[in-house]
Protein backbone atom coordinates (compact mmCIF):
# COMPACT_ATOMS: atom_id res chain seq x y z
CA UNK A 1 0.00 0.00 0.00
CA UNK A 2 2.68 2.40 0.75
CA UNK A 3 4.39 2.13 -2.40
CA UNK A 4 1.35 2.23 -4.30
CA UNK A 5 1.30 5.57 -2.43
CA UNK A 6 5.06 6.76 -3.32
CA UNK A 7 4.22 5.95 -6.86
CA UNK A 8 1.26 8.34 -6.72
CA UNK A 9 3.05 11.02 -5.41
CA UNK A 10 6.13 10.82 -7.72
CA UNK A 11 3.39 10.35 -10.27
CA UNK A 12 1.65 13.85 -9.20
CA UNK A 13 5.53 15.24 -9.04
CA UNK A 14 5.94 14.61 -12.85
CA UNK A 15 2.86 15.58 -14.23
CA UNK A 16 3.53 18.74 -12.10
CA UNK A 17 6.96 19.14 -13.57
CA UNK A 18 6.06 18.41 -17.37
CA UNK A 19 2.99 20.61 -17.53
CA UNK A 20 5.10 23.99 -16.21
CA UNK A 21 7.97 22.30 -18.28
CA UNK A 22 6.54 22.43 -21.74
CA UNK A 23 4.31 25.04 -20.71
CA UNK A 24 7.27 27.12 -20.02
CA UNK A 25 7.82 25.99 -23.82
CA UNK A 26 5.35 27.00 -25.54
CA UNK A 27 5.43 30.25 -24.15
CA UNK A 28 9.15 31.16 -24.99
CA UNK A 29 7.96 29.76 -28.48
CA UNK A 30 4.56 32.07 -28.67
CA UNK A 31 6.17 35.22 -28.02
CA UNK A 32 9.43 34.69 -29.51
CA UNK A 33 8.40 33.71 -32.80
CA UNK A 34 6.36 37.21 -33.51
CA UNK A 35 9.96 38.74 -32.51
CA UNK A 36 11.81 36.67 -35.20
CA UNK A 37 12.70 39.03 -38.30
CA UNK A 38 10.83 37.27 -41.72
CA UNK A 39 8.66 35.50 -39.76
CA UNK A 40 4.91 35.38 -40.62
CA UNK A 41 1.80 33.93 -39.53
CA UNK A 42 -1.76 34.20 -40.93
CA UNK A 43 -4.23 35.52 -38.54
CA UNK A 44 -6.58 32.80 -39.34
CA UNK A 45 -3.83 30.44 -37.93
CA UNK A 46 -3.26 32.30 -34.91
CA UNK A 47 -4.83 30.01 -31.79
CA UNK A 48 -4.60 31.94 -28.75
CA UNK A 49 -1.86 31.22 -26.14
CA UNK A 50 -4.25 30.02 -23.75
CA UNK A 51 -6.02 27.43 -25.78
CA UNK A 52 -2.19 26.66 -26.76
CA UNK A 53 -1.38 25.87 -23.30
CA UNK A 54 -4.42 24.00 -22.65
CA UNK A 55 -3.13 21.41 -25.26
CA UNK A 56 0.16 21.35 -24.81
CA UNK A 57 -0.64 20.85 -21.03
CA UNK A 58 -2.88 18.09 -21.57
CA UNK A 59 -0.83 16.25 -24.34
CA UNK A 60 2.35 16.69 -21.66
CA UNK A 61 -0.04 14.75 -18.75
CA UNK A 62 0.19 11.17 -20.31
CA UNK A 63 3.56 11.94 -20.81
CA UNK A 64 4.19 12.56 -17.09
CA UNK A 65 2.47 9.72 -16.31
CA UNK A 66 4.75 7.59 -18.44
CA UNK A 67 7.98 9.19 -17.41
CA UNK A 68 6.88 8.30 -14.04
CA UNK A 69 5.80 4.70 -14.72
CA UNK A 70 9.48 4.19 -16.50
CA UNK A 71 11.47 5.97 -13.80
CA UNK A 72 9.14 3.65 -10.78
CA UNK A 73 9.88 0.33 -12.78
CA UNK A 74 13.64 0.89 -13.80
CA UNK A 75 14.48 1.63 -10.08
CA UNK A 76 11.96 -1.02 -8.72
CA UNK A 77 13.21 -3.97 -10.94
CA UNK A 78 16.23 -3.11 -13.03
CA UNK A 79 18.57 -0.86 -10.94
CA UNK A 80 20.87 -3.50 -9.91
CA UNK A 81 20.53 -5.87 -13.06
CA UNK A 82 21.67 -3.50 -15.49
CA UNK A 83 24.06 -0.69 -15.81
CA UNK A 84 23.87 2.61 -15.41
CA UNK A 85 24.94 3.31 -18.84
CA UNK A 86 22.33 0.44 -20.40
CA UNK A 87 19.71 2.08 -18.02
CA UNK A 88 20.53 5.53 -19.27
CA UNK A 89 20.44 4.41 -22.82
CA UNK A 90 17.28 2.48 -22.68
CA UNK A 91 14.99 5.22 -20.85
CA UNK A 92 16.20 7.92 -23.43
CA UNK A 93 15.17 5.30 -26.20
CA UNK A 94 11.52 5.07 -24.78
CA UNK A 95 11.35 8.72 -24.02
CA UNK A 96 12.29 9.40 -27.64
CA UNK A 97 9.62 7.08 -29.16
CA UNK A 98 6.72 8.42 -26.95
CA UNK A 99 8.00 12.56 -27.30
CA UNK A 100 7.95 11.34 -31.14
CA UNK A 101 4.15 10.01 -31.05
CA UNK A 102 3.07 13.11 -28.64
CA UNK A 103 4.35 15.32 -30.44
CA UNK A 104 3.09 14.02 -34.08
CA UNK A 105 -0.44 13.95 -31.99
CA UNK A 106 -0.16 17.27 -30.94
CA UNK A 107 0.87 18.40 -34.30
CA UNK A 108 -2.32 16.61 -35.91
CA UNK A 109 -4.49 17.60 -33.50
CA UNK A 110 -3.37 21.47 -33.81
CA UNK A 111 -3.44 21.13 -38.14
CA UNK A 112 -6.92 19.58 -37.32
CA UNK A 113 -8.20 22.41 -35.17
CA UNK A 114 -6.48 25.15 -37.21
CA UNK A 115 -7.76 23.41 -40.78
CA UNK A 116 -4.26 23.39 -42.02
CA UNK A 117 -2.22 20.58 -42.54
CA UNK A 118 0.84 20.82 -40.49
CA UNK A 119 2.51 17.94 -41.29
CA UNK A 120 2.16 16.71 -44.87
CA UNK A 121 4.27 13.16 -44.70
CA UNK A 122 4.88 10.62 -42.13
CA UNK A 123 8.41 11.11 -40.58
CA UNK A 124 8.31 14.67 -41.01
CA UNK A 125 10.23 15.30 -37.45
CA UNK A 126 13.44 13.49 -39.19
CA UNK A 127 14.39 17.04 -40.92
CA UNK A 128 12.07 18.91 -38.42
CA UNK A 129 14.20 21.63 -36.93
CA UNK A 130 11.15 22.63 -34.11
CA UNK A 131 10.92 19.08 -33.32
CA UNK A 132 14.60 18.62 -32.46
CA UNK A 133 14.54 21.99 -30.48
CA UNK A 134 11.76 20.10 -28.19
CA UNK A 135 14.06 17.65 -28.09
CA UNK A 136 17.01 19.19 -26.65
CA UNK A 137 14.68 21.32 -24.43
CA UNK A 138 13.27 17.76 -23.51
CA UNK A 139 16.50 16.19 -22.38
CA UNK A 140 17.30 19.43 -20.40
CA UNK A 141 14.02 19.50 -19.02
CA UNK A 142 14.92 15.60 -18.19
CA UNK A 143 18.25 16.31 -16.95
CA UNK A 144 16.81 19.03 -14.38
CA UNK A 145 14.12 16.43 -13.69
CA UNK A 146 16.58 13.73 -12.46
CA UNK A 147 19.35 16.06 -10.49
CA UNK A 148 16.12 17.44 -8.91
CA UNK A 149 14.73 13.87 -7.60
CA UNK A 150 18.80 12.40 -7.32
CA UNK A 151 19.08 15.51 -4.72
CA UNK A 152 16.18 14.71 -2.80
CA UNK A 153 17.01 11.32 -2.38
CA UNK A 154 20.84 12.08 -1.21
CA UNK A 155 19.53 14.94 1.07
CA UNK A 156 16.25 13.80 1.92
CA UNK A 157 12.65 15.12 1.45
CA UNK A 158 12.58 18.51 0.49
CA UNK A 159 15.92 19.11 2.15
CA UNK A 160 17.61 20.01 -1.10
CA UNK A 161 14.95 22.69 -1.48
CA UNK A 162 16.08 24.15 1.60
CA UNK A 163 19.77 23.51 0.87
CA UNK A 164 19.40 25.87 -2.28
CA UNK A 165 17.73 29.03 -0.09
CA UNK A 166 21.06 28.64 2.43
CA UNK A 167 19.21 27.45 5.14
CA UNK A 168 21.64 24.97 6.64
CA UNK A 169 24.76 27.24 6.07
CA UNK A 170 24.20 28.43 9.85
CA UNK A 171 23.96 25.59 12.43
CA UNK A 172 19.71 24.70 12.83
CA UNK A 173 18.66 23.24 15.64
CA UNK A 174 16.13 20.18 14.68
CA UNK A 175 14.18 16.84 16.55
CA UNK A 176 15.30 13.52 14.66
CA UNK A 177 15.53 10.18 15.54
CA UNK A 178 18.77 8.14 14.71
CA UNK A 179 19.18 4.07 14.08
CA UNK A 180 22.51 2.87 13.53
CA UNK A 181 22.42 -0.62 11.93
CA UNK A 182 25.38 -3.04 11.85
CA UNK A 183 26.20 -6.36 10.55
CA UNK A 184 26.85 -9.01 13.25
CA UNK A 185 29.68 -11.31 13.27
CA UNK A 186 30.67 -9.09 10.50
CA UNK A 187 34.72 -10.00 11.34
CA UNK A 188 34.28 -13.38 11.05
CA UNK A 189 32.43 -13.39 7.61
CA UNK A 190 34.95 -10.99 6.36
CA UNK A 191 37.64 -13.98 7.18
CA UNK A 192 35.85 -16.69 5.76
CA UNK A 193 34.33 -14.84 2.22
CA UNK A 194 36.88 -12.83 1.27
CA UNK A 195 37.46 -9.35 0.54
CA UNK A 196 35.44 -9.40 -2.60
CA UNK A 197 32.97 -11.57 -1.87
CA UNK A 198 32.30 -10.14 1.17
CA UNK A 199 32.38 -6.78 -0.28
CA UNK A 200 28.98 -8.41 -2.34
CA UNK A 201 27.56 -9.62 0.47
CA UNK A 202 27.40 -5.47 2.02
CA UNK A 203 26.09 -4.47 -1.42
CA UNK A 204 23.44 -6.93 -1.09
CA UNK A 205 22.12 -6.54 2.20
CA UNK A 206 22.40 -2.67 1.45
CA UNK A 207 19.76 -2.96 -1.45
CA UNK A 208 17.65 -5.04 0.23
CA UNK A 209 17.91 -2.16 2.94
CA UNK A 210 16.92 0.59 0.05
CA UNK A 211 14.15 -1.07 -0.78
CA UNK A 212 11.73 -0.83 2.21
CA UNK A 213 13.62 2.34 3.32
CA UNK A 214 11.16 4.79 1.61
CA UNK A 215 7.97 2.73 2.55
CA UNK A 216 9.07 3.89 6.23
CA UNK A 217 9.77 7.90 5.59
CA UNK A 218 13.35 7.01 6.64
CA UNK A 219 16.09 8.62 5.63
CA UNK A 220 19.98 7.08 4.88
CA UNK A 221 22.29 9.26 6.30
CA UNK A 222 25.70 7.63 5.79
CA UNK A 223 27.60 3.76 4.92
CA UNK A 224 30.55 3.47 6.91
CA UNK A 225 31.74 -0.20 5.97
CA UNK A 226 29.12 -2.53 6.84
CA UNK A 227 27.06 -0.30 9.27
CA UNK A 228 24.20 2.25 7.89
CA UNK A 229 22.82 4.99 9.62
CA UNK A 230 19.49 5.89 9.22
CA UNK A 231 17.19 9.04 10.76
CA UNK A 232 13.66 10.15 10.53
CA UNK A 233 12.58 13.79 11.30
CA UNK A 234 11.52 12.79 15.09
CA UNK A 235 7.66 12.64 13.99
CA UNK A 236 7.88 10.83 10.88
CA UNK A 237 10.09 8.24 12.99
CA UNK A 238 7.15 8.13 15.29
CA UNK A 239 4.29 8.15 13.20
CA UNK A 240 3.26 3.66 12.64
CA UNK A 241 6.32 3.42 14.78
CA UNK A 242 7.98 3.59 11.62
CA UNK A 243 11.97 3.80 13.52
CA UNK A 244 10.91 0.39 15.10
CA UNK A 245 8.96 -1.28 12.39
CA UNK A 246 11.92 -0.62 9.53
CA UNK A 247 14.17 -2.89 11.34
CA UNK A 248 11.72 -6.05 11.76
CA UNK A 249 11.13 -5.06 7.92
CA UNK A 250 14.18 -5.37 6.94
CA UNK A 251 14.68 -8.56 8.79
CA UNK A 252 11.53 -9.92 7.11
CA UNK A 253 13.11 -9.14 3.48
CA UNK A 254 16.22 -10.80 4.29
CA UNK A 255 14.50 -13.58 5.91
CA UNK A 256 12.25 -13.74 2.30
CA UNK A 257 15.63 -13.87 0.66
CA UNK A 258 17.32 -16.42 2.64
CA UNK A 259 17.55 -19.11 -0.01
CA UNK A 260 19.69 -16.75 -1.83
CA UNK A 261 21.88 -15.47 0.60
CA UNK A 262 22.57 -19.11 1.59
CA UNK A 263 23.41 -20.18 -1.70
CA UNK A 264 25.76 -17.63 -2.76
CA UNK A 265 27.66 -16.93 0.36
CA UNK A 266 26.51 -19.82 2.98
CA UNK A 267 24.95 -17.55 5.58
CA UNK A 268 22.18 -15.57 6.46
CA UNK A 269 23.36 -12.23 7.28
CA UNK A 270 21.51 -10.94 10.71
CA UNK A 271 22.17 -7.23 11.76
CA UNK A 272 22.34 -5.45 15.29
CA UNK A 273 20.38 -1.76 16.06
CA UNK A 274 20.58 1.07 18.48
CA UNK A 275 17.27 3.42 18.27
CA UNK A 276 17.77 6.92 19.87
CA UNK A 277 16.40 10.29 19.31
CA UNK A 278 16.37 13.71 20.21
CA UNK A 279 17.90 17.36 19.67
CA UNK A 280 20.86 17.93 17.30
CA UNK A 281 22.26 20.87 15.32
CA UNK A 282 22.27 20.08 11.74
CA UNK A 283 24.87 22.22 9.37
CA UNK A 284 26.10 22.16 5.71
CA UNK A 285 29.71 21.40 5.59
CA UNK A 286 32.46 20.69 2.90
CA UNK A 287 33.00 22.80 -0.19
CA UNK A 288 34.62 20.70 -2.65
CA UNK A 289 31.90 17.79 -1.43
CA UNK A 290 28.91 19.55 0.17
CA UNK A 291 27.20 17.38 2.67
CA UNK A 292 24.62 18.08 5.79
CA UNK A 293 26.57 16.59 8.70
CA UNK A 294 24.54 15.88 11.96
CA UNK A 295 26.27 17.28 15.13
CA UNK A 296 25.00 16.51 18.85
CA UNK A 297 25.26 13.77 21.90
CA UNK A 298 22.02 12.38 20.11
CA UNK A 299 24.58 10.86 17.22
CA UNK A 300 26.96 9.38 20.25
CA UNK A 301 24.34 7.87 22.25
CA UNK A 302 22.73 5.94 19.41
CA UNK A 303 26.16 4.78 18.24
CA UNK A 304 26.90 3.68 22.06
CA UNK A 305 23.57 2.05 22.75
CA UNK A 306 24.01 0.25 19.73
CA UNK A 307 27.63 -1.47 20.88
CA UNK A 308 25.50 -2.82 23.53
CA UNK A 309 23.61 -5.18 21.80
CA UNK A 310 26.03 -8.20 22.07
CA UNK A 311 26.75 -7.53 25.46
CA UNK A 312 23.17 -8.23 26.29
CA UNK A 313 22.52 -10.80 23.64
CA UNK A 314 20.19 -8.80 21.76
CA UNK A 315 19.67 -7.76 18.62
CA UNK A 316 17.93 -3.99 19.02
CA UNK A 317 18.10 -1.74 21.61
CA UNK A 318 16.20 1.52 21.92
CA UNK A 319 16.32 4.66 24.69
CA UNK A 320 13.63 4.74 27.11
CA UNK A 321 12.93 8.20 26.35
CA UNK A 322 12.36 7.50 22.81
CA UNK A 323 10.50 4.36 23.77
CA UNK A 324 7.92 6.34 25.53
CA UNK A 325 6.78 8.36 22.81
CA UNK A 326 6.15 5.53 20.56
CA UNK A 327 2.86 3.16 20.94
CA UNK A 328 4.50 -0.24 19.71
CA UNK A 329 1.21 -3.43 19.28
CA UNK A 330 1.16 -5.85 21.40
CA UNK A 331 2.91 -8.00 18.33
CA UNK A 332 6.35 -6.51 20.42
CA UNK A 333 7.70 -6.98 23.48
CA UNK A 334 9.75 -4.62 25.33
CA UNK A 335 12.35 -5.42 27.84
CA UNK A 336 13.83 -2.98 30.63
CA UNK A 337 17.78 -3.13 30.55
CA UNK A 338 19.00 -1.50 33.77
CA UNK A 339 20.46 1.98 33.42
CA UNK A 340 23.47 2.16 31.50
CA UNK A 341 26.84 4.17 32.27
CA UNK A 342 27.56 4.72 28.56
CA UNK A 343 31.53 4.92 27.36
CA UNK A 344 32.00 9.27 27.69
CA UNK A 345 28.95 10.08 29.31
CA UNK A 346 28.25 11.31 32.53
CA UNK A 347 24.20 10.49 32.90
CA UNK A 348 23.10 6.89 32.89
CA UNK A 349 20.64 6.27 29.66
CA UNK A 350 17.64 3.60 30.49
CA UNK A 351 17.58 1.29 27.52
CA UNK A 352 15.00 -1.09 26.70
CA UNK A 353 15.61 -4.37 24.07
CA UNK A 354 12.77 -5.02 21.93
CA UNK A 355 11.49 -8.97 20.08
CA UNK A 356 8.74 -9.87 18.54
CA UNK A 357 5.81 -11.76 20.46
Amino acid sequence: MRTFQQYLLFTFRSILFWVLAFAFMIIIRYFGIFEEKGVSILPKYELPIQDLLFYVCMSSIPFGIFYAAVEFLFDRYLAKTLSLGVIIFSKTFLYLVTLIFLVSTVVEYTGYMLDVSLAEERGWWRTNKTFWSIMIYFVIASLVFSFIRIANEKFGQGVFIKMLLGKYRKPQEEKRIFMFLDLKSSTTFAENLGHYKYSQLIQDCFYDLNRIVRKYDAEIYQYVGDEAVLSWKYKRGIKRNNAVALYFAFNDRIDQRSEYYQEKYGLIPQFKAGIHGGTLMVTEVGSVKKELAYHGDVINTTARIQSQCNTYNTNVLISESLLNDLQLPEKYITKNINDLLLRGKAQTVNIHSITLA
